[in-house]
């Protein structure tokens, strides 16, 4: 075995991602702290070519140093809107079409292995603040909340690896 070169990758330039066929799925980053996260979140958003990312509240946005140390130029792909309120971010979703996931810990989630989303079916994914998670405000606007079973002693995912692990099981379940 030996690694691949940068060549052999079939690597996207920034105008052939913009005209790829994008996984039909919307990142939501609500109250995020940490703008490495939210570059994080970014650059996973850009390897499984998700349609955009809404950026909520105080959640650092592009242009921003640390997104840009992070994202690795993902934010110059990704598209991305902020809203003031994950209110607005939700209401445009669900006009255009969207099924709207909470990604936490509550009564009633589906576990994500158990998700059988529509080959079409267009899905949102809000992932909440680092210490708070998804405001409870928010999960009673979202159709259904989507959790990531853990087995340890933490019981929480830091939410870059999180949108990890949730988008990389959307894009798996439809065939990408």
């Amino acid at each position: 075995m030996r690694k691949l070169s940068m060549d052999e990758l079939g690597r996207k330039s920034v105008e052939e991602f913009r005209q790829s066929d994008k996984t039909p799925v919307m990142v939501v980053l609500e109250n995020i702290r940490s703008a490495y996260n939210v570059g994080s979140v970014f650059r996973t958003s850009d390897a499984f070519l998700v349609e955009g990312i809404f950026i909520i509240g105080y959640s650092a946005k592009p242009p921003h140093k640390e997104i840009k140390k992070t994202a690795l130029g993902a934010e110059e792909t990704v598209a991305w809107k902020h809203f003031s309120t994950s209110a607005e971010a939700i209401e445009e979703l669900k006009r255009d079409g969207y099924t709207i996931y909470a990604v936490e810990q509550a009564e009633g989630s589906i576990k994500l292995q158990d998700l059988s989303p529509a080959p079409d079916e267009k899905i949102a994914v809000v992932f909440g603040n680092e210490v708070t998670g998804v405001e409870q405000t928010t999960i009673h606007l979202c159709d259904h909340v989507l959790e990531i079973p853990q087995f340890g002693m933490k019981h929480s995912l830091n939410i870059a690896t999180a949108a990890g692990v949730v988008l990389w099981e959307l894009v798996r379940r439809r065939g990408k």
